[in-house]
């Protein structure tokens, strides 16, 4: 009986399975080198984190500032002279109309030195009236002086004439016509003199009473400005309005200088706000501002700016462009949006905490399932109270994580259970 040769299986059992598992641990050693996610990653409950939509909407840049309602017009009212409060005429809030006694002070020394004034004004009067009363009584006495000359002259002139035709005559003798003569020019020369020196009188009295007038004048002015000094004892409104900041008492001492209160217009206002020192170089006279009252938006704009610079922020004052909202007060509060752009198209997505971890350079943005968040880097330019400007990394209608990161630590994918 011949043996016959039995051939050995190549594909064993041991084989096969041997080869299977070096199969499998291949892959497996593939897998978790390259596919797969080795990315961190923590899981959440959709419910405890706040989603919204990147959108491509209008996007203004502003801040926001508190303004406090303030009268557009203020004039001040200080006491132009100090004494004692006598009597006291109206209440802080009462409106007045310019004129109106305010208070009396009572001031006994500026009394005593106004009358002392007043009577060496009124002397130093009637001495320039005496004065003017003296050149008048010369001029009239000049003019009785050449009258009696001319009489004397004419008496002169007449006896000189009869004299000429008896001494034509030889009815006189020479001395007798010589003394005639010599008389007669005599008056006519005195007449001469005393028409010079009531030239020269005129011409004095003429310049004396220009002078005289001019004092006059000087001292009657002197006259008022006393007794106005003496009447600003009285404070009176300077304009018509309310009458605020006002807390004066009977018997109290002011100062002369030192401030009363002051007078409001009622029927106009404007705000007065405080903003960040940072924004000094930003802010501009005509810059806009606005804000919301009762469903209506008012329009304001930077009339002036203070530049003093006082616990980190600077002060501007804004005025109404179209109208104020009704009932508002003095003192009260509004927040303000102070505009720096006019309204642009943006990619933009609404604030939220994630800011304060990631700094705008990433941000949680969905899978389409919304399965699950990816870390993605993104670009932050302005913003608002409400939104950011996205100028890089993300599209329009994806959805992000905006709300806090602390929990998440530094994972970079969050999966929602």
């Amino acid at each position: 009986m011949m043996d016959r040769k039995i051939e050995k299986k190549k594909w064993t059992t041991g084989k096969i399975a041997a080869i299977i598992g070096g199969l499998v641990f291949l892959f497996l050693l593939v897998y978790l080198i390259f596919l797969r996610d080795n990315s961190s990653k923590i899981y959440v409950n959709r419910d405890q984190v706040t989603i919204t939509e990147v959108k491509a909407d209008k996007f203004q840049e502003f801040i926001p500032i508190d303004g406090v309602v303030l009268p557009k017009t203020t004039i001040y009212i200080d006491a132009v002279m100090g004494g004692n409060v006598k009597e006291v005429y109206v209440e802080d809030g009462a409106l007045l109309k310019k004129g109106d006694s305010i208070l009396k002070l009572v001031n006994t020394n500026l009394e005593l030195s106004y009358m002392e004034q007043e009577t060496r004004i009124f002397e130093a009067i009637n001495n320039l009236q005496n004065t003017k009363i003296g050149l008048e009584q010369n001029k009239f006495m000049r003019l009785k002086e050449i009258t009696g000359l001319n009489q004397q002259l004419e008496e002169v002139e007449a006896n000189f004439g009869r004299m000429k035709s008896l001494y034509a005559d030889s009815l006189i003798s020479d001395e007798q016509f010589e003394d005639a003569e010599r008389t007669y020019r005599y008056g006519k020369k005195q007449l001469q003199i005393s028409l010079e020196l009531q030239r020269l009188d005129s011409i004095s009295a003429s310049r004396r009473y220009t002078q005289i007038d001019i004092s006059m004048d000087r001292l009657y002015n002197n006259m008022d400005m006393l007794r106005l000094s003496l009447g600003n004892l009285y404070v009176k409104a300077p304009a018509d309005g309310k009458l605020s900041s006002f807390s004066i008492e009977i018997g109290q001492t002011a100062n002369s200088g030192e401030h009363l209160g002051q007078i409001d217009n009622p029927d106009d206002f404007k705000l007065r706000a405080n903003i960040d020192e940072r924004y000094i170089s930003r802010v501009n006279i005509g810059q806009e501002a606005a804000f919301d009252f009762g469903g209506t938006t008012y329009e304001l704009s930077i009339d002036k700016i203070y530049t003093d610079v006082t616990a980190g922020s600077f002060q501007v004052d804004l005025f109404f462009k179209n109208g104020y909202p009704p009932h508002i007060k003095r003192g009260q509060t509004l927040q303000l949006r102070l505009k720096f752009s006019s309204q642009t198209d943006a990619l933009i997505v609404r604030r939220g905490g994630f800011f304060q971890q990631t700094g705008g350079n990433w941000i949680y943005v969905l899978d389409p399932s919304e399965e699950f968040a990816t870390k993605r880097p993104i670009s932050i330019n302005r913003q608002n109270t409400l939104h950011y400007e996205v100028m890089e990394g993300l599209k329009p209608g994806e959805k992000v994580i905006i709300s806090s990161y602390d929990s998440f630590g530094d994972k970079d994918k969050v999966v929602f259970k």
